[in-house]
């Protein structure tokens, strides 16, 4: 489904600073991790935005963040119009309504002495007036028919079902409450990879079935190309890149992004010698000390004393199609085909 231009979800300068502390009785804190440091983007109803970036960047954070699994240490997060990062109680129970969440795990995210119905109906039981008493066994069945499982199997376990089949329960689960967001974090990592295609194509046709926005964080960078239609790059704590999913992986601007998908496995031999390999030096700045200014000028090799000095905002830059933070960036068109 093509993305309309209304913002189900605005993410204004959002903050997340977790407190660093020493000591095995008295505590005191000597410092803070900054898991997510300013980040700021829409999503409009029926897109899908890609979130990439290395182990440790802040994506599942951000993901925490947007559901109010953790409160913001700064900035906003807007969901239907209505803030959730002050939410609160039944308040914030009333937004989470319109923003669902489906799991990295699906051997761990599903408990193993419920079944499946009971899994599944949950959500009508923390909100009972979403759904009658006597027709939530009804509407469980129908969302194992819409995810392609048997609507019969809502008294089974999930030990008997395989990953896959999990996952897709977990799916069922979140759109219980018929969210206009689902919020997927690492959905396909555990699966194999032929299960992985059939879960990523049964969220595309729910997407252009029930007008759902995605917001889907993958390390997995041909996954998120496959799904996205806009895609950002982070990189500690900071969003360093965002554009369509063409421009980012056909032209992407930031050093960083060329780095990473440089580094994605190319199954053309020929393609690996075209396009060449951009080795980082350096292992990623540690969160609780980043680097004044840029936070990449460590590994980047056109870092230059600006970058030190002054940090670049997300923002277009000349000769680009899109919005980098970087003060030197520049279209780099020698790309992997994904």
């Amino acid at each position: 489904m093509a993305a309309t231009g209304e913002a189900v979800l605005e993410v204004r300068d959002l903050v997340k600073h977790f407190p660093l502390t020493e000591g095995a009785v008295f505590r005191k804190q000597v410092g803070v991790i900054r898991a997510v440091d300013g980040i700021s983007f829409d999503l409009r109803r029926g897109e899908t935005l890609g979130i990439v970036g290395e182990s440790g960047c802040g994506k599942s954070t951000l993901a925490k963040l947007l559901m109010g699994l953790e409160r913001p240490t700064g900035g906003s997060v807007r969901v239907c119009g209505r803030e959730i990062a002050d939410a609160k109680g039944a308040d914030l129970k009333r937004v989470r309504r319109t923003i669902q969440m489906v799991m990295q795990d699906p051997y761990t995210s599903l408990n193993p002495r419920m079944t499946v119905g009971d899994i599944i109906g949950e959500p009508y039981e923390i909100h009972p007036d979403a759904a009658p008493k006597g027709d939530r066994r009804r509407r469980v069945q129908a969302l194992l028919e819409l995810v392609g499982l048997n609507p019969d199997d809502v008294n089974r376990y999930p030990h008997q079902f395989s990953g896959g089949q999990r996952q897709r329960i977990g799916i069922a689960r979140g759109l219980a409450l018929q969210p206009q967001i689902l919020v997927c974090d690492e959905p396909v990592s555990a699966l194999d990879v032929s299960i992985q295609a059939q879960v990523i194509n049964l969220l595309a046709r729910l997407q252009r079935e029930l007008g759902l926005a995605y917001v889907f964080i993958a390390h997995d960078l041909s996954v998120v190309r496959h799904i996205s239609d806009r895609v950002g790059v982070m990189y500690l704590g900071k969003m360093i890149e965002l554009g369509r999913d063409a421009e980012i992986y056909g032209q992407p601007a930031h050093p960083y992004t060329q780095a990473l998908l440089s580094a994605a496995p190319v199954p053309d031999p020929d393609g690996r010698e075209r396009r060449g390999r951009i080795v980082l030096q350096g292992d990623p700045p540690s969160p609780a000390d980043p680097p004044s200014g840029c936070r990449f000028r460590t590994r980047c090799w056109k870092a230059q004393d600006i970058c030190a000095q002054q940090e670049p905002l997300l923002q277009l830059r000349p000769g680009t199609w899109h919005e980098s933070a970087c003060h030197f960036a520049q279209v780099h068109d020698v790309m992997p085909s994904f």
